[in-house]
């Protein structure tokens, strides 16, 4: 739950701001510090679901945001539809990480049929808050499918009639939002009748985001040749263009390094133990690399520095 969001409905309840809060992708309407409507892009909106219960026709709602609201003001049920709309709105608004922005403006001409206090939205968005969402949070109602399950449950499940309409309007395709407007109905209650639809086996649980793991991208080219028996790990080394993986063999034209003197040393014993019969004193000598393997490890601590 956002507590920007709370801390700015409760600033301009006690201001008796009149204007409008924008948050996330949706508004809220104050007049005189009271809210007298909220819309949310993920939600069904006022319009659609007067529309849907018979309350008002699309040409009287274009009137009424026209300035003529005419007789829609005198009839009780939009007062309960309009409950509804912004509390459908205000939860998933309070999902929303955005920053709350308030604009002055002229008062909302449902002021005079819908007036809900500030403090009143932001407790019962925090009651429906407390609902444990498990595999269904806010932010999936217009991201992920809902998908029935293949594979019912042999045990008896008893559906309310909220429930039995959304799973009968599940088709693999629509989200919960989706699902929502084709049925008339606020999208909270469409996605609690999912979530509950889920817990009992009738829907699938939606797939989890993934992760990113950070991994080593294997090289292009690595240089061929037998593993050494050092117990040392191989790692793979670049190969610049134009040059093979292969270690040229020494030459008797290369300078005597640190292996032809082990090897001039290792002779020179020899002949002594031929001659005399006895072995001489051989100090501790470290075990040889291969110098491919050092020509790797060289390379890929270049590589990570």
């Amino acid at each position: 739950m956002s507590a920007a969001l709370a801390q700015e409905l409760h600033r301009l309840e006690e201001a008796g701001s009149t204007g409008v809060l924008r948050a996330g992708d949706g508004e809220f309407h104050f007049v005189r510090g009271a809210i007298a409507s909220a819309g949310c892009r993920r939600t069904i909106g006022l319009d659609r679901l007067a529309v849907g219960a018979g309350v008002a026709t699309h040409e009287d709602w274009q009137r009424a945001g026209a300035g003529d609201p005419g007789a829609l003001l005198h009839r009780p049920r939009l007062e309960a539809l309009a409950l509804l709309s912004i509390f459908d709105a205000a939860y998933f608004l309070f999902a929303s990480p955005a920053e709350p922005e308030f604009v002055p403006a002229p008062e909302h001409w449902l002021a005079t049929v819908c007036r809900v206090a500030p403090h009143a939205v932001v407790h019962e968005c925090a009651r429906r808050g407390v609902r444990e969402s498990g595999p269904w949070p806010a932010d999936l109602v217009t991201t992920e499918p809902v998908v029935a399950t293949r594979q019912r449950s042999r045990k008896r499940v008893t559906l309310t009639g909220s429930q039995a309409e959304v799973l009968a309007a599940v088709d693999s395709r629509r989200n919960i939002a989706e699902i929502a407007r084709d049925l008339g109905r606020t999208t909270y209650g469409c996605l609690v009748a999912v979530r509950d639809l889920t817990a009992a086996g009738l829907i699938e649980v939606p797939a989890p985001a993934p992760r990113r793991q950070l991994s080593l991208a294997p090289d292009p080219v690595t240089a061929p040749g037998p593993r050494p028996t050092t117990g040392v790990p191989v790692l793979p080394r670049r190969i610049p263009a134009g040059r093979s993986g292969r270690v040229p063999p020494r030459t008797g034209t290369d300078k005597p390094g640190r292996h032809a003197a082990a090897e001039e040393a290792t002779l020179s014993a020899r002949r002594t133990v031929k001659l005399t019969g006895t072995r001489p004193y051989e100090p501790e000598r470290w075990q040889q690399v291969d110098r491919a393997l050092l020509i790797r490890l060289k390379a890929a601590l270049e590589e990570l520095a």
